[in-house]
């Protein structure tokens, strides 16, 4: 438990203990767990009959030539907010869950290509540990549903992402996708997942880094090729 302390004060001695004894349970549970709360926490305070005139709104703005028919029909299908709550929730450590295993393999084939030993316990362990610091936009979402106006986009909360801490983009946007997926609490998980590789395996930075950021290079450059497209 004490690692959940030192990963943000001393990361390289985490890295160090991590590399005899895997592990990948208990920051999991911790980062899922509070992107969880923080979804029903939003969804159960959200005030239902505005939530439905957003959803509405986000939808006439990404397809404005929808007829009242589409708009009506889509709406007969629309969860409310406390349904949504239920099923964002759940789902959201599904996907996290789905996450962490795509990055333990990712690390596992990284491993065979530097040359590295790498287990998927390995893996696992160091894609659960470098993505602590996403708990602080978890808190920050928690503390917004608090004292924010139950009349707020969810997206609005997420005060660490380009938007809304630099930007405030339109709804349907070309570069929306991106802005309110880009979190800045990215340079750190990147930073740490960099510093794992390079303490079990005493490589350069080099290599850390090109590790560390391939994946995101992938993702996120598909988010600008779309905006762009």
């Amino acid at each position: 438990m004490s690692h959940l302390i030192n990963i943000f004060l001393e990361p390289a001695k985490v890295f160090t203990a991590l590399k005899d004894k895997p592990t990948f349970w208990t920051p999991f549970l911790v980062v899922a767990g509070l992107v969880a709360v923080s979804t029903l926490a939003y969804f159960m305070t959200v005030d239902p009959a505005w939530f439905a005139e957003h959803q509405v709104a986000q939808m006439l703005a990404q397809n404005p030539e929808m007829t009242k028919e589409q708009i009506a029909q889509a709406q007969a299908f629309m969860p409310g907010a406390r349904m949504a709550g239920y099923i964002a929730a759940p789902s959201a450590v599904i996907f996290m869950g789905i996450g962490f295993a795509i990055y333990g393999l990712y690390y596992l084939l990284a491993g065979k290509v530097t040359g590295n030993a790498v287990s998927y316990k390995h893996g696992l362990s160091l894609a659960a540990w470098a993505s602590m610091p996403m708990v602080l936009a978890s808190l920050v979402a928690i503390g917004g549903v608090l004292t924010s106006s139950n009349q707020t986009p969810f997206e609005s909360l997420q005060l660490l992402n380009i938007d809304p801490l630099l930007v405030q983009l339109p709804v349907g946007h070309d570069w929306g996708t991106l802005a309110k997926s880009f979190s800045l609490l990215n340079f750190w998980t990147w930073f740490l997942a960099a510093l794992g590789w390079k303490t079990w395996f005493r490589t350069g930075w080099t290599q850390a880094v090109v590790v560390a950021l391939l994946p995101s290079l992938v993702i996120y450059g598909v988010m600008v090729l779309f905006a762009i497209l």
